[in-house]
């Protein structure tokens, strides 16, 4: 959840590091710290609030710099948000500093034991546990520091991702992971450690990223090892060459990631079937589908697991599959199918669906589902991460980096994806017709075009936005494909505006919601004119005859709803199957506006972060 920044080189470590912060400010930014060392002191500085706030404080605290620096900007989980709690932290003899990204979950009889050894702690961190812990061993196994963490390392339960920096051994940094993400960017006699490549993308192409349980001796003048924590033993690095520009992590004249982020996604789903779907030959072509087609046509059901977001998309994805497919689907919450003993088998097919590709509940659902002998299939967006590496196989979503919190373009990828596998399998399979197959492809083709003129809507939410902006809650509605849009639409106005909203299927309103409504309470219905357009158009009437205030998201040229409605917007008519790709960009315009008007931090809303990687 924490981003954490480290550099050895011959550069000046500060504003790389500082830099790189503010680049991993969307994985957390309740608290900020940083540490250098100048080549005779180590020097830190820390503090609640942003990476700006520590910059601050930084101007007037470290008045010299040095070539060795790490970095933490903090998502809290033990210990409030405070000076005392923020990272880096050090050791009781002051020269170990440690930053850390995960949970230790069994910090407290380790502080216990290290308490009555005459360790004092000063924050409630269970960081500054492990800190002291290595520091611990180093003195009673008179052991360098890399040993040192390894020791320490097999004696923790949790998940995290380390950096360790030793005074009394300045020319070294020891970095692992176990379930938080690492990667290492390798420079021409320099070296930059970051939760992911964007710090460094400016300094050099080339990355590491460690495996679970691996840890790498970073140091000047010599070569990076790379060993296993468990048994010590060498690991052979992968240098990957990155796939990431500096403009692809810049604003691009936006005021926010997230307004950035929704405007491209009519660019970001074309890259996202490009080369896989082939309209007018009648092809999808994906490679991590035709390679096991016979595990997902043989399979006794599909199970979607993820989180937020990603747990819409599945939703999506269960109308789409079983409609196409007639194979059965069921979506989970990845938090819960872990902890349930739920039932798998190896006729099962489990897809995993997570943005970054570290969730960590997401994770820990594919490795039960291999556990069982299921076949695991990702989607995810970030090539190289830990769900792309667990599964067997899977597709990435071609998205581009996605840096504000609130999911957008992610959410229309990643059904962009599962809608192509279902139309596949559909055609393997002969459950679709060859004239509804070829019509979905060439349908599924133009969304691109279809989402820019729904991005056109702009103005339009932006005056619905100033009647709603103080509402104290929100009511989403829909039917079928767009059942799932009403909860991500809720989700977007929760995250970034603060306003209670819930999302509904429409039908549902009456057996309980429908208790809610007066003429205070916004009630958004999604009310395209594919699918149950007259179920859906009763329930409005319902709404109205109880003062509720409509906006309506309506197909163009709608009279029906236009004559219920008190708001409407106007999107292109497409499918029933694919209108969540289109009914959802009005939704997020909504949600943005209402937030910015409430002078609510968009891209980094309060408690949340990007990337969940900690239970």
């Amino acid at each position: 959840m924490c981003g954490i920044v480290g550099y050895i080189g011959y550069r000046e470590a500060y504003p790389i590091v500082i830099k790189g912060l503010k680049r991993l400010e969307y994985r957390g930014y309740d608290s900020a710290g940083v540490m250098l060392y100048d080549g005779e002191n180590l020097k830190l500085c820390k503090t609640k609030g942003k990476v700006s706030d520590l910059e601050a404080k930084a101007a007037t605290e470290i008045t010299s710099n040095g070539t060795i620096g790490i970095g933490h900007t903090r998502w809290a989980t033990h210990g409030v948000p405070n000076d005392v709690n923020s990272h880096p932290h050090l050791s009781n003899s002051g020269d170990l500093a440690i930053i850390h990204n995960g949970i230790i979950e069994n910090y407290a009889p380790l502080k216990e034991e290290l308490i009555k050894r005459g360790y004092v702690f000063h924050s409630d961190t269970d960081s500054e546990v492990l800190v002291n812990l290595i520091e611990d061993i180093q003195i009673k196994e008179k052991l360098k520091l890399g040993k040192a963490v390894q020791v320490a390392l097999n004696q923790v339960v949790g998940a995290y991702a380390i950096a360790v920096f030793d005074k009394k051994n300045p020319n070294e940094i020891v970095a692992a992971r176990l379930g938080s993400p690492l990667a290492i960017g390798v420079g021409e006699g320099e070296y930059f450690i970051a939760s992911d490549a964007s710090p460094f993308i400016e300094y050099t192409s080339n990355a590491i990223y460690l495996e679970d349980g691996e840890m790498a001796n970073i140091r000047l003048h010599k070569p990076m090892k790379i060993r296993k924590i468990k048994d010590d033993s060498l690991v052979d690095p992968y240098i990957q060459e990155l796939q990431l520009n500096l403009e692809q992590i810049e604003k691009g004249g936006y005021d926010h990631f997230m307004l950035k982020e929704i405007y491209e996604q009519p660019n970001v789903i074309k890259d996202t079937y490009r080369g896989r779907l082939h309209a007018n030959e009648g092809l999808i072509q994906m490679a991590g589908v035709e390679d096991n087609l016979e595990k997902f046509l043989n399979a006794d059901r599909i199970i979607i697991v993820a989180c937020g977001t990603s747990w819409h998309a599945g939703l999506v994805a269960e109308y789409v599959f079983e409609e196409f497919t007639r194979i059965p689907v069921e979506v989970e919450y990845a938090s819960e199918f872990r902890y349930r003993n739920p039932i798998i088998s190896s006729k099962d097919v489990v897809i995993a669906i997570s943005q970054s590709g570290e969730t960590a509940d997401t994770m820990a659902a594919i490795k039960l589902a291999k556990e069982h002998g299921a076949f695991v299939f990702g989607v995810c967006n970030v090539v190289g991460s830990s769900i792309s590496r667990e599964s067997h196989a899977g597709a990435y979503t071609h998205a581009g980096p996605e840096i504000g919190v609130a999911s957008t373009k992610a959410f229309t990828t990643q059904i962009t994806v599962l809608t192509m596998i279902a139309l596949r399998l559909a055609k393997a399979k002969g459950t679709l017709s060859n004239s509804d197959f070829h019509r979905y492809l060439q349908e599924l083709e133009i969304i691109p075009e279809k989402v820019k003129e729904a991005l056109e809507t702009n103005d339009r939410t932006k005056e619905i936005a100033a009647t709603f902006k103080e509402a104290h809650n929100c009511l989403y509605l829909g039917r079928r494909y767009n059942f799932p849009v009403a909860l991500e639409g809720a989700l977007k106005l929760k995250e970034i505006s603060y306003i209670h909203a819930e999302g509904y299927p429409a039908a549902e309103m009456k057996h309980g919601p429908i208790a809610l409504i007066d003429e205070q309470m916004p009630v958004i219905v999604i009310a395209p004119k594919q699918g149950h357009y007259d179920k859906i158009v009763s329930n409005i009437q319902e709404i109205k005859s109880r003062s509720g205030r409509i906006i309506a998201v309506v197909t163009k040229g709608d009279t029906q709803v236009r004559e219920l409605a008190d708001y409407v917007i106007e999107i292109p008519e497409t499918s029933d199957a694919l209108s969540p790709l289109i009914t959802t960009i009005p939704l997020q315009l909504l949600s943005y506006h209402i937030a910015v008007m409430r002078g609510c931090n968009v891209d980094q809303p309060r408690n949340l972060a990007k990337s969940v990687t900690v239970e």
